[in-house]
């Protein structure tokens, strides 16, 4: 048999890495400052060192509560945007294989065989009167050989898509871990809130109840009897309404879990959740490029660029390639060895002279190219956003903290010394009515501040790109 023919397809694969028309792609610079803001407001956001510590912290490191980590991990697990968001990485990757696939001959094979049995007046004598005869096609259908890249750039598009994909999914990890972590902050802060409304109604209930003895003896008018029931209708509501948020949060909290979430992995309040870590993003703004949502617009970035080489390849030719082996023999045993096969190539070249589609589509892909570039540098400009607001919060917060602190124990004396003037007749009810009022209008100021510093450590993490498991890049759920 013939090998030549052989080698030669041999050669044409081994050729396949020739040119690409794709243009060379180059990291574009970041539209944004090489330093975080600077100033009175942003103290608390750099390190003496300048090293960024976010990306390399885990969110199990970050996250100390214990029951928090429980929930979170249960979240992962069960939760199904995320599983949507893991499902979409297996399209993209079996995309990619298909494009990949294009790169390689389709080799099929076909087998037959036929018997035939002839009369004894046709068949000399001594002459087998049954003749067996089996025959196989090997071929290669329309092969296109990739001379110009283009099957190459397209390939590389659909490697970029998929890489963006796989980013998109740590992107949804670090948005899920954020939230669940954001919510249930905001449950313990609801629980809180909710203790002070009932200890407040029940603080209210009984000062009414005094008012309404002393007025039925005439020692209170009726206008302090109805200032203090006023406060207890008002702390009543107040009771309502936060039984009203902590379910809400409940059922935020298992809906992001997937499953319902235990009572015993639920906070109390603000005080018994252990606080995150301090982080510091490090003087270089450079550390945003490692943002799985930035690193996920520069691979589109990078497509759009493949897409660009395989436009550019459609004005070229296209060489295509149709190649069958026959093979027959008598004997099925001698069907490889028989040296009767014989090749037969078919080359297709297809050159392009005009084609208004083939122009159109070329300009479409410059144009898809900057827009990828102006979302990568949108993204870019973004983040900067973000964690130059969450650095302003955490440049500020202790200093409020410590402001609203200090208010509500001078508004505590405050109503203090408001009851025992009015338990000793030198004012009357309305100046206790207020100063309850302030006070009680301060503590839940308070528990709001203590709740946005450790939402903002959490929000500072997430926006640093920290709050991803690449471990469960490729989980499609269980």
């Amino acid at each position: 048999m013939n090998k030549q023919p052989l080698f030669l397809v041999v050669g044409i694969i081994f050729l396949l890495g020739g040119c690409s028309l794709a243009p060379k792609y180059t990291q574009p610079k970041a539209p944004i400052p090489a330093e975080w803001p600077q100033g009175a407001v942003y103290q608390g956001g750099r390190t003496a060192t300048g090293e960024a510590t976010v990306p390399v912290l885990k969110w199990r490191d970050f996250f100390t509560d214990k029951r928090l980590q429980k929930i979170i991990e249960t979240s992962l697990n069960n939760n199904r945007d995320l599983r949507i968001a893991a499902l979409n990485v297996e399209r993209a990757r079996a995309l990619y294989g298909v494009q990949r696939s294009e790169l390689f001959p389709s080799v099929s094979a076909v087998g037959s065989g036929t018997k035939r049995h002839s009369a004894s007046d046709l068949t000399r004598p001594g002459e087998s009167r049954t003749t067996e005869q089996y025959s196989i096609d090997l071929g290669i259908a329309s092969w296109e050989i990739d001379f110009f890249g283009r099957i190459r750039s397209l390939k590389e598009q659909a490697l970029q898509q998929y890489l963006a994909t796989e980013e998109a999914m740590r992107s949804a990890q670090i948005s899920l871990v954020s939230e669940v972590a954001r919510v249930y902050l905001a449950l313990a802060a609801d629980r809180e809130n909710l203790k002070l409304a009932q200890s407040t109604l029940h603080t209210q209930q009984g000062v009414y109840d005094l008012i309404r003895r002393q007025y039925e003896v005439g020692l209170a008018n009726g206008l302090d009897l109805r200032r203090a029931q006023t406060q207890v209708d008002a702390a009543r509501g107040d009771v309502a309404r936060y039984n009203q948020l902590v379910a809400k949060d409940q059922n935020a909290l298992n809906l992001l879990a997937g499953s319902p979430v235990p009572e015993d992995l639920l906070p109390s309040d603000l005080a018994s959740v252990s606080t995150p870590k301090d982080i510091s993003p490090g003087l270089s703004s450079e550390v945003l490029l490692r943002r799985p949502d930035i690193m996920a617009a520069e691979h589109q970035l990078k497509a759009a660029y493949a897409f660009i080489g395989a436009a550019r390849a459609t004005f070229f030719p296209r060489i295509s390639l149709t190649t069958s082996l026959g093979t027959a023999s008598d004997e099925l045993s001698g069907l490889f060895s028989s040296g009767n096969g014989t090749w037969n190539f078919a080359p297709q070249v297809v050159m392009p002279i005009f084609d208004a589609r083939t122009w159109a589509a070329y300009r479409v892909s410059k144009a898809q190219r900057k827009i990828a570039l102006t979302r990568y540098e949108k993204s870019i400009q973004g983040a900067f956003r973000e964690v130059a607001d969450t650095l302003a919060i955490q440049g500020t917060v202790d200093e409020r903290l410590c402001s609203q602190q200090s208010l509500v124990d001078a508004l505590a004396e405050t109503y203090r010394l408001s009851k025992v003037r009015y338990t000793h007749g030198l004012d009357s009810y309305l100046g206790v009515l207020d100063a309850q009022r302030s006070l009680y209008a301060a503590k839940q100021g308070l528990t709001s501040l203590r709740l946005a510093k450790i939402a903002n450590q959490v929000r500072l993490y997430a926006v640093l790109g920290g709050g991803g498991d690449q471990n469960r890049a490729h989980q499609g759920g269980s």
